[in-house]
């Protein structure tokens, strides 16, 4: 990268911002996808309590597709599959989720994908450092509520050959994408008025850090002033994680800043380095990427973010959807015009799911498309019949997967989701 030849070299100016940018969009040119799943887990017998990750850990047995198991904040489980083609990285993960859900539940618990936590309420139980200074610099609700009750499904894609084109259709599907994937209409018990409660609440946290990235024709540089311009939450952390050594404070700024090397005030990026002595490195650049939270973010790859975890049995449609109409440039251009009139609706989409008469439009233009185009990526008979039986129960009625869970809440005398104690799994 021009002008950093160390992690530790400082940052010279803006240009030197514009490198680490571009290269976030130099990846494979490919048609991998990768997957991470997060999933929600409720003691059976009291799922008004957290369930301690100990106790989940230790129910897990090793995984056949091997995948990557972490945990959020809350308690949240990650799994993070191995990337390849659509149907591998698919029947991979499957295997793994089968096997997770299976012995949690052998154990007393149930694994349950819904976008945001619908009986408890928030409750960390990672105290890292970084996590420390995420609640502090987000605040009460949302960042609470954001680190420890959501749950997603992000969806990573190669940038192929044309990463511009790509960026571009990721945003332009986004508001479509979240309305016929939403999932998380309650909160406590209740619902809360959002069929996307969890897009609701990254709407509500620092704007500079979670809205989206503008699609222009430069998709490098729009996110090299979005890099600018977000409020700096840590400088130095990665430093001391990986060599246990304080930060040698050698400006102003630094003493507005915490021992963890929070700031704490509304500096942005751009404000630092237009100090006199900011003495920021590429460490803390990249550093800092890793706190923005867009819809849409690019990391050698892109890793679209927007779309609420979903049951087991359906988050491989909500991946082969995505998949399909982002990277088949045959199916892009049916779904791009379906969807293109709705872009900008991001709000409207988490509020009203398919019930917006133009959003279910283009959400049931969008699965046609997939439909189509889902043989000749690879995608077996069985997984295009899951999307078309996604479509005919949720699409083409107008019915986000939220509209069941609210469903389940409002019979007499009903307060518990019936998912919370569904059916033994196979």
């Amino acid at each position: 990268m021009t002008g950093l030849t160390t992690e530790n070299a400082l940052i010279r100016n803006t240009s030197d911002v514009e490198d680490f940018a571009r290269g976030c969009f130099l990846g494979s040119t490919g048609d991998q996808v990768g997957v991470e799943l997060e999933f929600l887990v409720f003691d059976r017998m009291a799922p008004d309590l957290q369930v301690p990750m100990d106790r989940i850990s230790d129910a897990l047995p090793p995984l056949p597709g091997e995948s990557k198991v972490t945990f959020e904040p809350g308690g949240q489980l990650e799994l993070s599959g191995t990337e390849g083609s659509l149907p591998d990285a698919i029947a991979r993960l499957a295997a793994d989720v089968d096997v997770t859900r299976r012995a949690l539940w052998d154990a007393g618990m149930a694994l349950v994908g819904v976008g945001l936590d619908p009986l408890r309420p928030a409750r960390r139980q990672s105290h890292l450092p970084r996590y420390e200074t995420m609640a502090a610099f987000l605040g009460a609700p949302y960042g609470s509520l954001m680190m420890c009750s959501t749950a997603s499904i992000q969806v990573n894609l190669d940038l192929g050959r044309n990463p511009a084109a790509r960026w571009e259709r990721a945003h332009l599907l986004g508001p479509v994408l979240v309305a016929a994937f939403a999932n998380s209409p309650l909160s406590e018990g209740r619902p809360h008025g959002w069929m996307s409660g969890r897009q609701m609440v990254w709407e509500r946290l620092d704007p500079t850090r979670t809205t989206p990235v503008p699609v222009v024709e430069d998709p490098a540089a729009a996110w090299t002033d979005y890099l600018l311009d977000a409020r700096l939450m840590l400088v130095g952390e990665e430093q001391k994680k990986h060599r246990g050594r304080e930060i040698r404070e050698t400006d102003e700024a630094h003493e507005a800043e915490g021992q963890d090397g929070a700031i704490h005030g509304g500096s942005t990026l751009r404000d630092r380095l237009g100090a006199s002595a900011h003495s920021l490195t590429m460490t803390d650049l990249a550093y800092h990427a890793t706190t923005l939270f867009p819809p849409v973010r690019p990391r050698g790859w892109l890793e679209i973010r927007y779309l609420d975890a979903q049951h087991p049995a359906n988050w491989p449609v909500c991946v082969a959807v995505t998949h399909a109409l982002v990277m088949d440039d045959r199916t892009a251009d049916a779904a791009l015009a379906a969807a293109e009139p709705y872009a900008a609706m991001w709000s409207q989409a988490a509020r009203c799911g398919l019930a917006d008469p133009g959003l279910r439009k283009a959400a049931d233009a969008c699965f046609r498309a997939a439909i189509e185009a889902l043989p000749r990526l690879g995608a077996s008979a069985d997984l295009v019949r899951e999307v078309a039986a996604f479509a005919d129960r949720h699409v083409t009625p107008g019915r986000s997967p939220a509209a069941d869970l609210l469903d389940l809440v409002r019979g007499p005398g009903r307060r518990l989701p019936a998912w919370l104690t569904e059916e033994e799994p196979a």
